[in-house]
């Protein structure tokens, strides 16, 4: 009988000699996002893996690699053992960090908002990443420690009881919201807020009702001064561990250390400032954004995504819930419930009138014309004056709204009312504050350079009147009718107040910058009315009634409680938008003559700044859609700079291309093109493509 064969014996691969590179086992080929922002280039590229690199290249590591000649960051999209790559993959050439900051899901998101916005991943990737800090990656926590703070993390919250007292209860869908929140139902809604709304614990409740059913939260809001007020609602409500604020101001370290416990699961409540809506919250059951109409929203770097739609194209993506919040209703909000997609989320009209505070504007009453006939003419009517003498009389402080903030911000000649400009740069004069003695001539706002001997050059008339008067000469003025209040300023640049107590003061701010009132304000004045609604903008009434509203919210409600003097005239739609307390209504309207003109958001719009020649350059090398309608050329204002651009230009132009809605992703599609072939052509004069800009006037 023969002997039985030996075990065979596996074949050891043997290890790689020094500075040697052989292939990982298993998915030895990487797709990597390579950080070029070059158009023609934004498409993943293949690297081989080697073995020395297998377990730290991990799907979502941040790897540098060989680009074009040089070494470039990127991060790994994909593994897999397959490439259609034809000739020869170059290798990965280094982990930077095995820390998987980019995971599918994000990359999902920033590949469609690149799209959406006609740009490229690796801008996206720059909004969406914060930059690695080193030394906060590498700290480490005892493993009890981390254990026990793993479990406050990511544990139970408990649900909120039914008799909490939520103030959902005072909206009639807020209660199935929430109900929607906790049973994993992708719901979208569009919530008005009551005026005097505890809005950041609104808020908190339903990211609590979100986490209790086990799912994370994305709350964003424009600026630092709601991002503290919402933290500390949420810490209230649902616990310190479960919340990472993240902000741009924290610094370096500080913000990736936010941004790591998220990305980690340790915290599942991400809330911040406009870059938090791509926080790397793990299953999300609800994004949402407060005030998606302030500007801060809107990123100023290129693609220029606007918080509203990433959020939007995040709850398409991931099936969560969506709300889009405020105290007034945007144009883009109205959209989504019109189009059947959001819910609106308001209270009843008799409990609105319980919470509103009285408004009055000029000429609603014939009997006011009467005592003061120039009330139509006048900064501050006699109305305005009496509402704060009565405030201040019943011991309560008073608000003024103006919308600008230095002295004398805008100047023109006293005798032909041209503009009054620059001789160096062609900029905006104003008179800055000065002194009793010595008053401060007129001075350039783009260059600071004074024009000491400043003559009109259409008249030469050297005399020069205000146009527009900002908080600082508002305050003063106000001193001297007042002259026994204290008078403090908020925002323009003097120091913005948080809270004022509610003892007799005049308080002047700038929109943005009114502090909350102890026990709310006595009299608010809204300045200028008549400026506000006449500027060349499109957004121009929807932002003056944002303001407006933000202003009166802080007044004391009911018939009894404060009063809100607006200065403008009555009859105007933003006025009875305001005395009816209808941001709804307002904001229906004005969608109804958006779609009438063709402006956006009834239809989609790209605007392309650039030189004239570039311009033409483009518009001719880009398959628009067939129904596409161009607008322009129209000369930009001097002075603007462009992507790409070493200093201001003084020749430029805007064209706008507009399309319906169903054809906006064709049209994003097709500048998205053009640009690559403008890339590859290595064309030196920078085009700025802006699709859906906050303001394309």
């Amino acid at each position: 009988m023969p002997e039985p064969a030996p075990p065979a014996v596996a074949k050891q691969k043997r290890p790689p000699k020094h500075n040697e590179r052989l292939p990982a086992e298993q998915d030895s080929v990487a797709s990597v996002a390579v950080d070029v922002p070059l158009p023609h280039l934004d498409r993943p590229f293949d690297y081989r893996v080697p073995v020395q690199l297998d377990e730290a290249a991990v799907v979502g590591a941040r790897v540098r690699v060989r680009f074009a000649g040089r070494v470039v960051d990127g991060y790994v999209l994909a593994r897999s053992d397959t490439t259609e790559h034809d000739g020869r993959l170059q290798w990965l050439e280094k982990v930077v960090s095995p820390e998987p900051v980019l995971s599918p899901e994000l990359a999902a998101l920033c590949r469609t908002v690149a799209d959406r916005y006609a740009g490229t991943l690796a801008d996206v990737l720059r909004l969406a990443l914060p930059p690695r800090h080193a030394r906060v990656e590498k700290e480490t926590v005892a493993p009890d420690t981390a254990t026990e703070h793993a479990d406050r993390g990511s544990g139970p919250v408990p649900p909120p009881a039914p008799d909490d007292g939520s103030g959902w209860a005072a909206y009639p869908r807020g209660p199935a919201f929430l109900e929607a929140l906790v049973a994993h139902r992708p719901a979208h809604g569009v919530w008005q807020a009551l005026p005097g709304e505890d809005w950041a614990r609104r808020l908190a409740e339903a990211a609590r009702a979100t986490l209790a059913a086990g799912r994370g939260a994305v709350i964003v809001v424009p600026d630092r001064r709601d991002l503290d007020r919402l933290h500390a609602a949420c810490v209230e409500v649902v616990g310190e561990e479960q919340v990472a604020a993240l902000a741009a101001d924290l610094g370096p370290a500080e913000r990736y250390r936010r941004w790591l416990a998220v990305s980690r699961g340790r915290a599942r409540l991400a809330i911040g400032t406009r870059a938090a809506a791509f926080a790397p919250v793990s299953d999300p059951g609800l994004l949402a954004v407060w005030d998606d109409g302030d500007d801060s929203h809107t990123e100023p770097r290129a693609p220029y995504p606007h918080t509203r739609d990433v959020l939007i194209a995040r709850a398409h993506g991931s099936g969560a819930a969506l709300l889009v919040a405020g105290t007034t209703r945007t144009a883009e909000a109205e959209v989504l419930v019109r189009s059947g997609w959001a819910h609106p989320i308001a209270a009843e009209r008799s409990t609105v009138r319980e919470h509103a505070p009285r408004v009055t504007a000029i000429g609603e009453d014939e009997r006011q014309l009467l005592r003061d006939p120039t009330a139509r003419a006048a900064r501050i009517p006699s109305v305005a004056f009496e509402a704060a003498r009565a405030a201040l009389g019943a011991g309560r402080p008073v608000l003024v709204q103006v919308p600008r903030r230095g002295y004398l911000p805008a100047i023109a000649c006293a005798q032909c009312r041209e503009p009054a400009r620059c001789r160096h740069c062609h900029g905006p004069l104003g008179i800055p504050a000065g002194t009793e003695d010595v008053p401060a001539p007129p001075t350039c706002r783009w260059c600071g350079r004074p024009a000491t001997n400043y003559r009109c050059p259409a008249c030469a008339s050297p005399r020069v009147r205000a146009t527009v008067v900002g908080a600082g000469r508002t305050a003063e003025e106000l001193g001297r009718a007042f002259p026994q209040t204290v008078v403090r300023s908020s925002g323009g640049g003097a120091t913005i107040l948080e809270t004022v107590d509610a003892a007799p003061a005049i308080v002047v701010a700038t929109p943005g910058a009114e502090p909350v009132a102890d026990g709310g304000y006595g009299a608010a004045l809204l300045l200028d009315g008549a400026a506000l609604l006449a500027r060349p903008e499109l957004r121009a009434a929807e932002d003056t009634v944002r303001r407006w509203f933000a202003a009166a919210k802080l007044v004391r409600p009911g018939p009894e409680g404060g009063r809100v003097v607006v200065v403008a005239e009555s009859n105007l739609p933003a006025v009875q938008a305001l005395i009816r307390w209808d941001p709804a209504g307002h904001a229906g309207a004005e969608l109804d003559a958006r779609t009438e003109l063709g402006l956006p958001p009834a239809v989609r719009m790209a605007a392309l700044d650039g030189d004239p020649e570039a311009l033409r350059d483009l518009v001719d090398t880009t398959r628009l859609p067939a129904d596409a309608d161009v607008l322009g050329p129209v000369e930009l204002p001097p002075g603007t700079r462009l992507p790409g651009a070493d200093e201001r230009t003084e020749r430029a132009e805007r064209i706008l291309v507009r399309v319906p809605r169903p054809v906006g992703r064709e049209l994003a599609r097709a500048l998205q093109e053009a640009q690559a072939v403008r890339g590859a052509r290595r064309e030196r004069e920078p085009v700025r493509v802006l699709l859906d800009p906050h303001d394309p006037l």
